[in-house]
């Protein structure tokens, strides 16, 4: 999904409702492309928002109202973002055609594509427009949506006078943020860790090629070394982050580390080995890691290490003016990161 840079309408709020926090960007056109105006989180109490589905929205209305509240956000348009079960996206070739009688055939074909009753689900597609001259076929990008997992976050919303016109995927929200900011048609992996979900999406060319959800995120780890440290959750964290030192028990947390980084890395590997099978002409130059969990201390050297590509965090401000007064640069730094897929939503002019 590409950022149409032309447009002048206005931006939205980006909101990153994830299974631990809450993110929230904002972002204005200057001269120079666009500004940060605010951002931040909050956390959420455990088992708010799982896998994608909202347990209790009242609790995460509650902290979306006080984050909006605290940040003195006025704008009222927000988009967010999708992911986990109740979306599937899926590449399909398809033979070329113009753009309504691809929807035509889409709308009729559809279930053959998704695991999912046609009605019980929002449809959205991409032509990716792969076909050259001699081909008659093009790549088509299918996005499929459980209708109840999206109404209830439509719902919450709407029930804190909000005006949601933008309904977004994790991974495109990322790719909006990468293509803006890099520039690049390099052939890249964006992984993006949060607490309970990995997302992987890679990039070919500038077109995502290889784009999945993995159940797996940086929870996973914090709750390795509260059970083996006997300790509560907030500490886990802090020894995850390099914050706490450990002194002699630096092995026993190497090894925990070790263990479950290495469950992230065979997720990451299958789906670079997949890429690689289907675009054996095109190597991956790098992977790009964004959401808490690239936080965690050592975890760009390891995956380095593991993989063989260069590694770097992402950062999600590379081209967009942080000069406002009000934001510290450190804690931007600092959050950066776990900002990408907000940031990447906050990109998209709205469409109402």
């Amino acid at each position: 999904m590409n950022l149409p840079f032309v447009s002048q309408k206005d931006l939205v709020v980006g909101l990153d409702i994830g299974s631990h926090a809450v993110k929230v960007c904002q972002l204005k056109k200057a001269s120079s492309g666009y500004s940060v105006v605010t951002l931040g989180s909050t956390t959420l109490p455990d088992g708010a928002v799982e896998d994608g589905t909202l347990n209790e929205p009242h609790l995460v209305a509650q902290a979306i109202s006080e984050l909006f509240s605290n940040l003195k956000i006025k704008n009222k348009k927000v988009g967010f973002s999708i992911s986990g079960y109740s979306v599937i996206v899926k590449k399909v070739n398809l033979a070329v055609m113009d753009e309504a009688q691809l929807e035509e055939h889409i709308m009729a074909e559809a279930e053959q594509y998704i695991p999912f009753d046609i009605e019980d689900v929002y449809l959205d597609f991409q032509d990716l427009k792969t076909g050259v001259l001699q081909d008659e076929r093009t790549d088509v990008m299918l996005v499929a949506a459980k209708k109840d997992i999206v109404d209830d976050y439509l719902d919450m919303l709407r029930d804190l006078k909000l005006s949601p016109v933008i309904v977004d995927v994790d991974g495109f929200a990322l790719e909006n943020t990468y293509e803006f900011n890099y520039q690049s048609n390099d052939n890249v992996a964006l992984v993006d860790i949060g607490a309970s979900k990995m997302n992987i999406n890679i990039l070919s060319q500038g077109i995502s090629v290889v784009a999945r959800d993995i159940i797996l995120g940086s929870r996973q780890l914090t709750e390795q070394i509260q059970n083996v440290f006997d300790v509560d959750f907030d500490e886990a964290e802090k020894i995850k982050l390099g914050f706490i030192p450990v002194g002699d028990k630096q092995q026993e947390v190497e090894d925990v580390f070790s263990t479950t980084c290495t469950q992230w890395v065979l997720e990451m590997k299958k789906a670079i080995d997949l890429y690689h099978s289907n675009h054996p002409d095109h190597p991956l130059k790098q992977l790009i890691l964004s959401g808490g969990g690239a936080k965690v201390a050592g975890l760009v050297d390891f995956l380095a290490q593991e993989t063989g590509l260069n590694v770097e965090l992402f950062d999600p401000f590379l081209r967009i003016n942080t000069g406002n007064k009000k934001i510290d640069l450190q804690y931007l730094k600092s959050v950066g990161p776990e900002m990408a897929i907000a940031a990447g939503i906050a990109l998209r002019p709205s469409v109402i």
